[in-house]
């Protein structure tokens, strides 16, 4: 969804490997590159590895990284780390903060408010859709080994 969202269009492609939980057999880390439009989106996610999350977005004129982007700790602030890529030991960097809060009330909050008001939901349905294809493809990459198209 963040790369989708960031790119403002759909990848056309993926492929990925995976390895899965022995006992469970669930996904236990995934490795994946998409290719959209515009560029790439290069990403690995793990349900049983240390707790570290952070989301790095690189261009030509520098680079953003988002720090515990995905459940934010509620007790301290989100920050958001700013790097023109003026120097390579980031004495550039400046560092955005945000307030802390609950981000699971909040969008429980939303939805909750979308319900009764009968307004759109914070996320669509084809929205939902979209991340599923996205999904299905990096399943379909892990079992041929190959890229897919999304």
């Amino acid at each position: 969804h963040v790369s989708r969202f960031v790119f403002g269009e759909e990848p056309v492609r993926a492929i990925g490997v995976m390895e899965s939980d022995p006992q469970m057999g669930t996904d236990r880390l995934t490795s994946v590159i998409l290719e959209y439009p515009s560029g790439q989106c290069i990403f690995t996610c793990s349900t049983q590895m240390v707790p570290y999350q952070r989301a790095h977005f690189h261009g030509t004129k520098g680079r953003v990284e988002l720090e515990i982007p995905f459940n934010a700790a509620p007790d301290r602030p989100a920050r958001i780390f700013i790097d023109d890529g003026g120097d390579l030991f980031g004495a550039s960097i400046s560092v955005e903060e945000f307030p802390a809060c609950d981000q699971y009330t909040l969008q429980g909050e939303a939805f909750s408010r979308s319900i009764r008001e009968g307004s759109p939901v914070p996320v669509s349905l084809e929205d939902s859709l979209n991340n599923m294809r996205v999904i299905e493809a990096i399943t379909r990459s892990v079992s041929s080994g190959k890229w897919e198209q999304v």
